[in-house]
């Protein structure tokens, strides 16, 4: 196990070493998560979420992204692998993927709180149009620390919140994941890149724990 502190790349650019679909670990990846020139790619949905192999708490993870036309994914951590839980986004909160153009998620929820870059559906942008059109390569940064997060895009911050207590709480009690059993309950969790049925790719993955 790396020590904290140091990086550890979660994607060596040729193989899905270190992932697997949720909810089937040890099986075979579906075929259409592919690598393609140095990224995790999506090339049709019905695959499943991609998720980590290993579970993080506190940490501090780096990415790439590129979308699709009118495509969506997202990036969804402290995923909690459970079958009672059908989907990763029962448990784990997400940094939204899209194109804000021509995906129809951009105008709906609240004040732009399904735009890229988002916590999905819980809050807006603190900087809003920091995300690239689609067919360009996003930078991400997700900081999780000391029951507080940060998420960047673009090298400009996106969300600020705190992951548990009464901020929270309302935060979830005022979105669609209002009532939900394990919804944003897990302090440690899997890292999921999500299937939303469009194409997406993910590359320059690294993550280290704090």
């Amino acid at each position: 196990m790396p020590k904290k502190g140091k990086w550890e790349t979660l994607f060596d650019g040729k193989t899905l070493t270190g992932w697997h679909i949720y909810l089937k670990a040890g099986q075979p990846i579906s075929e259409k998560w592919t690598v393609d020139d140095g990224a995790i790619h999506l090339a049709a949905g019905g695959a499943g979420d991609l998720v980590t192999d290993k579970e993080y708490g506190d940490f501090e993870l780096e990415l790439e992204w590129k979308i699709a036309e009118a495509g969506n994914s997202g990036i969804i951590y402290h995923v909690h692998e459970d079958p009672k839980f059908k989907a990763t986004y029962q448990t784990g909160p997400e940094m939204q993927v899209l194109d804000n153009e021509r995906h129809p998620d951009a105008k709906q929820g609240r004040d732009g709180n399904r735009t890229a870059g988002a916590l999905y559906d819980l809050q807006k942008p603190v900087t809003p149009g920091a995300a690239k059109p689609a067919g360009e390569w996003n930078k991400a940064k997700l900081v999780i620390k000391g029951g507080k997060a940060e998420q960047y895009l673009n090298g400009k911050k996106t969300a600020e919140y705190p992951t548990s207590g009464p901020e929270w709480d309302k935060m979830v009690s005022e979105s669609k994941f209002k009532g939900w059993e394990g919804f944003g309950k897990y302090s440690t969790g899997h890292i999921a890149l999500q299937d939303h049925g469009n194409k997406v790719w993910y590359r320059n993955i690294r993550i280290r724990e704090l």
